[in-house]
């Protein structure tokens, strides 16, 4: 598992139920994908890539979407 997860994980984790809110450790990781395709987007238009910046930026709103994102 990658290190991002287990950051996640430790986030989420309630010590004092010895539970883990997977609600919240969903979110994170929903957010972390839009977080991405967002830098990825940004990458491709400082370097002049106009449509896999679009693409990129349609990536995010299908996730956005898909999991009931604003």
């Amino acid at each position: 598992m990658n290190e991002r997860i287990r950051e996640f994980e430790k986030q989420c984790w309630n010590n004092q139920t010895n539970h883990l809110d997977s609600r919240k450790f969903a979110e994170l990781i929903v957010r972390e994908c839009l977080t991405l395709a967002d830098t990825i987007r940004d990458g491709c238009e400082a370097d002049g890539e106009d449509e896999q910046a679009l693409g990129a930026e349609w990536v995010g709103l299908a996730i956005a979407r898909h999991f009931g994102v604003e």
